[in-house]
């Protein structure tokens, strides 16, 4: 097990990027599956989901168009409890069907204040996709329709996720050591 100091903090190897790779490929053969004949748009939440964003649209065999909005409450290893738009939707989602693609769901606060946005533009249908999700730190009912892995209650970093804007490079996921 290999680790890395971000800032001030050490972290251990969490999920590979062979595992990592092995559930984006099954999570866009789900998604390939449920649209093959519809043309869905992709919605990515920035910063995080950027990786798991680009690696699961290259693995989609479906007409597909993507779009990216900035969102964020995260500040250092808390949640702020503030959703922040930096970033907005250019598109019109008027009866489109639309996937959400986030890195985490932790809380589910920034989705909880975020998707009654989009259902405000009367999508054809609403799902989401995301990466991870901390079932022990949920706070809002947020089903998530394409999940990566669920972890336990641990801040984690790499392949998309950060720490003060660091870590967000690595191809595998580190979690705070104890």
């Amino acid at each position: 097990m290999s680790t890395i100091t971000v800032h001030d903090k050490t972290f251990s190897t969490f999920l590979s990027a062979a595992e990592i790779n092995k559930q984006v490929n099954r999570v866009a053969d789900e998604i390939n599956r449920d649209y093959q004949d519809k043309c869905p748009l992709f919605i990515a939440i920035l910063n995080g989901s950027f990786m798991f964003a680009s690696d699961l649209f290259k693995a989609l065999n479906i007409n597909a168009q993507i779009c990216f909005i900035k969102l964020a409450s995260y500040q250092g290893v808390k949640s702020t409890g503030h959703v922040v738009t930096s970033i907005g939707l250019d598109v019109s989602l008027k009866d489109r069907d639309v996937v959400v693609i986030e890195d985490i769901v932790d809380t589910g606060k920034t989705l909880h204040e975020f998707l009654p946005q989009i259902l405000d533009q009367h999508p054809a249908s609403l799902k989401l996709a995301s990466l991870l999700h901390k079932p022990e730190s949920l706070k809002y009912p947020i089903h998530i329709d394409y999940l990566g892995f669920s972890i336990p209650n641990k801040f984690v970093v790499g392949y998309g996720l950060d720490y003060d804007g660091l870590g967000r490079n690595f191809k595998e996921i580190f979690q705070l050591s104890a």
